[in-house]
């Protein structure tokens, strides 16, 4: 059976290397459940290499992949303030978070920037996590699923069927994002399913077993496996618990 995906996204935390360096350890100290669940730390870019070297000194070297939070579609070039693809693959990152829904309602970002950075990502072996999701307003005007397969054809636009196989797709209502309010396990299952359907549906040759669908949105350690036993989703993308070692390690031993 395939591993679960847990991925931790520590977004814009915590203040400084150290405390960064102090959350890894807990974490390296107390999550177990390796066999089951594959973990991807994804910090801030500036503690990025730290945490990469100090894994790699330690005893579960092999347990942790890292990723980004999210890189820009050039190579190079005069575009102050970003990363590339190719600087978080040369730092160590196997993963990248794309397009997660506070960039999409703070910064504005929209599937055709989404899809740039998939392609970029992809260019340097980088996996994507595309993040997908309905707003609140969408929601109540049961726009879910048209939203949903606009994000998927838009972003995985002109991409071949061999490099759609390689991402990740995130279900993460923006409703749901740090707001104490979580999805219904059914609705979760209902979007994974649909995902796969609209992915299929681009992409006709692939296997179902091969697209991977995660949940995110206010998950926590009360709730995870509720989603988790859901064969349809593939694993969980973590906020702010994360950050607790003792939270996440217990969402990861619920695999």
């Amino acid at each position: 059976m395939a591993k679960k995906l847990i991925v931790a996204n520590w977004k814009m935390n915590p203040e400084s290397g150290e405390k960064a360096v102090e959350i890894f350890k807990l974490i390296q100290k107390r999550v177990r459940n390796f066999e089951r669940a594959e973990i991807v730390i994804c910090p801030p870019f500036l503690y990025l290499s730290l945490l990469i070297s100090i894994s790699l000194s330690g005893k579960f070297s092999s347990r942790f992949n890292f990723g980004a939070q999210n890189c820009f579609w050039e190579e190079k070039g005069a575009f102050t303030g970003e990363i590339s693809a190719k600087m978080l693959k040369r730092a160590g990152a196997r993963y990248v978070i794309i397009a997660h829904s506070e960039r999409r309602k703070i910064l504005g970002e929209d599937d055709k920037i989404a899809s740039w950075k998939i392609k970029a990502a992809l260019e340097e072996s980088l996996t994507p996590i595309f993040c997908l999701g309905e707003t609140a307003e969408e929601k109540k005007e049961g726009k879910i699923f048209q939203v949903l397969e606009n994000q998927i054809k838009n972003g995985c636009a002109g991409l071949p069927e061999n490099k759609i196989k390689k991402i990740v797709f995130a279900y993460e209502p923006l409703w749901a994002i740090g707001s104490g309010h979580v999805c219904s396990a059914e609705d979760a299952l209902k979007a994974a399913v649909f995902i796969r359907q609209v992915v299929l549906k681009i992409s006709p040759q692939l296997a179902v077993s091969s697209i991977r669908v995660l949940y995110g949105g206010s998950v926590n350690s009360q709730n995870a496996g509720n989603f988790l036993k859901i064969k349809e989703i593939n694993g969980l993308l973590v906020g702010g618990a994360s950050l607790d070692a003792k939270e996440f390690s217990a969402i990861v031993a619920a695999v």
